[in-house]
């Protein structure tokens, strides 16, 4: 892609999240997420393959969908209550409201076209759909937090943690894995949403972190399919080796990073006497911890037939280590330092 024209769309992004963050005002909100949207499509479809423009056409159909259903509800409470801000939402356009803004993060059950557009786009834009692009909605949501609906955002968060479990075992494909992984960790700041919207935030920096630096990790290591992270190791070990730990991270297991929002999230929720809803999602996360735990198993444990170790090649192409390493860190080493 010309770098001129990807200058301008990655600046339509940053200005699109923007004004969303900015906003005070709901027609405001929704122009920043268009912006967001109409910007990310042409990078989806910078390589024109039949499945980046299938990915494409399906990711800017249900966010259309969503930004009527955002547009529609805001306008029915405006016509309810005579203001167009923010946090002067009644009840019926709250629900329809979290529900069109849910279905732009890809939480389930509204989370059908997350791994299929993420399948089919390349790796950097699979970065941005994944972290830059949830940035806008996940704010909305956190400034109207206090009007949510409990009883939706538990069943959507319960959901999306099933989901994001459920569906990531049986994948091979490492794009599609990194879909589920992000519905299932969207389902943990959902659940937590309405209690401590401030530990929502954490999570989901810490989200974005982790996110971050695994796909820059499959970047640098051109990796894409389970068959290709199984070889990985004898041509770039120490890579390799903190990719398996990001990918620990991610599953939430301690001492890293990740374990950190797990904790503090389950600590709350028996603090606010859900302690069941505490227990269940433990227990149901513990389907993500599989496929987390299978990943890497493939990535260290296994090793190519035909593979002399006279003939390993250290190789890492240069200009993506430093951002890459930096990345690592913070995903692994954040809760040791706290």
């Amino acid at each position: 892609m010309n770098p001129l024209a990807l200058t301008i769309f990655l600046l339509s992004l940053a200005i699109g999240t923007t004004i969303t963050l900015s906003s005070f005002h709901w027609l405001l909100a929704w122009i920043g997420l268009e912006i967001n949207t109409l910007a990310i499509i042409p990078l989806m479809t910078k390589t024109p393959h039949p499945r980046a423009i299938e990915a494409a056409t399906k990711y800017f159909l249900t966010q259309a969908a969503a930004s009527a259903l955002i547009l529609f509800s805001s306008l029915i409470n405006a016509w309810q209550t005579g203001e167009w801000n923010i946090n002067s939402l009644t009840d019926l356009p709250m629900n329809a409201l979290s529900i069109a803004i849910m279905m732009k993060l890809g939480l389930a059950p509204l989370h059908f076209w997350m791994p299929e557009v993420l399948q089919g786009i390349s790796l950097p834009t699979g970065l941005i759909l994944s972290t830059w692009q949830k940035i806008a909605p996940m704010t909305l949501l956190l400034q109207t937090s206090h009007l949510l609906n409990l009883n939706l955002t538990i069943a959507l968060g319960l959901t999306s943690i099933l989901i994001g479990g459920w569906g990531g075992i049986s994948q091979t494909q490492i794009r599609k894995i990194m879909a589920f992984s992000s519905i299932g960790h969207l389902g943990w700041i959902v659940v937590i949403l309405k209690f401590n919207p401030l530990l929502s935030l954490f999570n989901f920096m810490l989200y974005i972190i982790m996110t971050t630096a695994m796909f820059m990790a499959l970047i640098a290591m051109s990796t894409t399919k389970m068959s290709q992270i199984s070889t990985s190791w004898s041509k770039t070990p120490a890579l390799s080796a903190s990719t398996m730990l990001v990918m620990l991270s991610l599953a939430g297991l301690p001492p890293l990073t990740g374990f950190a929002p797990k904790l503090l999230i389950t600590l709350e929720l028996v603090k606010q006497n859900a302690t069941l809803l505490a227990s269940m999602i433990m227990l149901i996360s513990l389907l993500a911890l599989f496929f987390y735990l299978r990943l890497t198993y493939i990535i260290t444990l296994t090793l190519p037939p035909n593979t002399p170790n006279s003939l390993l090649i250290w190789r890492t192409p240069s200009k993506s280590l430093p951002p890459t390493a930096i990345m690592n860190i913070l995903a692994l080493t954040l809760l040791p330092l706290a």
